[in-house]
């Protein structure tokens, strides 16, 4: 499971204060402890005025990277932004992300092809997110297209089917699972990622919602999650899912992880 560590995120207070007050301690435990905990990219989300953005950006793309040498997901809607983070990443990085809307096809693609990095695909467009596995696969299509067209290789790009609140529709989880996979039958060279904490959102229990998702998620084809790595229990399920699923060779990378005392 390829784990993208979500917590170095502007919309949380204490990142935001962080990023602020250019509290370096504070961001790079952030970096270091989700890299311990098992992530294979750093989400970085500034998200901070448009004005500001590139200047914080940048300041967390330097400071997480005087810590730890993963890569690093560029997480904004802002090309300034994006590229601000591009011109000083040392790893190859990930943008976070291109969707069917117009202004990030024109204006965030390019960004990707330019630097040749890895790439999230939403499904998503203007008129937002399909309630059909139909229509979120047509959006898929598309922006696949784009991308290859443009000179991006499928192992380079990790489509978002997206998650939908089970509150709010009966059917928002089967819709996402029908959606990966297809997803993995139609692109299997292409990664398949997804924030999947939405679908509890509004419910009790979130987290065991959440686990038991993971593990549905896990079967139909996702290989990767923007997570958070330090939830032992979501990681617990994923070690095991995927020992299930045959893709953990002779169980080594559970049995790696038991002995290291990251689960059980």
């Amino acid at each position: 499971m390829i784990i993208i560590g979500e917590k170095i995120n502007g919309t949380r207070k204490a990142v935001a204060q962080a990023i602020r007050e250019r509290d370096e301690t504070f961001i790079r435990d952030l970096a270091r402890n989700q890299t311990d905990a098992g992530s294979a990219f750093l989400d970085v989300n500034a998200g901070t005025a448009p004005e500001r953005e590139p200047e914080d950006m940048a300041w967390l793309v330097g400071t997480i990277q005087e810590e730890c040498g993963i890569p690093l997901c560029l997480d904004s809607a802002n090309p300034s932004a994006l590229r601000a983070g591009l011109e000083i990443v040392k790893n190859p990085p990930m943008i976070n992300s291109v969707s069917g809307e117009k202004p990030r096809i024109e204006k965030v693609l390019p960004l990707a092809l330019e630097y040749g990095t890895n790439l999230i695909l939403l499904a998503l467009d203007e008129t937002g997110i399909p309630n059909t596995s139909d229509g979120r696969m047509k959006i898929v299509d598309r922006l696949v297209r784009l991308a290859m067209d443009g000179g991006l290789k499928e192992e380079k790009l990790y489509i978002d089917p997206l998650v939908t609140a089970i509150s709010t529709g009966t059917d928002s989880a089967l819709i996402t699972l029908d959606t990966i996979r297809r997803i993995s039958s139609t692109y299997p060279k292409c990664h398949i990622t997804s924030g999947l904490s939405n679908i509890s959102f509004g419910m009790p229990l979130r987290h065991m919602i959440n686990r038991t998702f993971m593990a549905m998620a896990i079967q139909a084809g996702l290989d990767s999650a923007i997570a958070d790595p330090g939830d032992r229990q979501l990681y617990e399920v994923i070690m095991a899912a995927e020992m299930l699923m045959g893709r953990d060779k002779y169980c080594q990378g559970f049995s790696r992880a038991y002995r290291a005392g990251r689960i059980g």
